[in-house]
């Protein structure tokens, strides 16, 4: 039988899932919802490297990434900070969606699937 680890659960959810050699995240959203979609964006993709370290891998493993914008006005501004995160790996494959996030003053939340080291 292959082994579950989760971390950082609570009543609701997991922030990070291992399961055969893949990681799974939780979406992550900006920490300081008062910034522009520059700064979230840079928040949440901090976020995803400290998730990624803690499941042992990093974003060069990346497999997916699903990408939740509430403004697509946004979305060259959010692309500007993902390009520069990329920059040193093969982006992983994407989707990006508009969407409504639970709270209203996050402009971006993003959910990434990679493998372990």
């Amino acid at each position: 039988m292959t082994s579950i680890q989760k971390f950082d659960s609570n009543e609701v959810l997991s922030e990070v899932a291992v399961h055969n050699g893949v990681v799974y995240l939780a979406g992550q959203v900006p920490d300081d919802d008062s910034l522009d979609i520059q700064g979230q964006t840079r928040q949440v993709l901090a976020n995803i490297d400290k998730a990624l370290a803690q499941a042992g891998t990093d974003k060069h493993h990346l497999l997916s990434a699903q990408v939740f914008i509430k403004n697509l006005a946004d979305f060259d501004g959010f692309n500007s900070e993902w390009k520069a995160w990329v920059a040193s790996t093969t982006p992983p494959v994407r989707a990006t969606i508009q969407a409504d996030l639970v709270n209203p003053n996050w402009l971006v939340e993003v959910m990434v699937i990679a493998a372990v080291k």
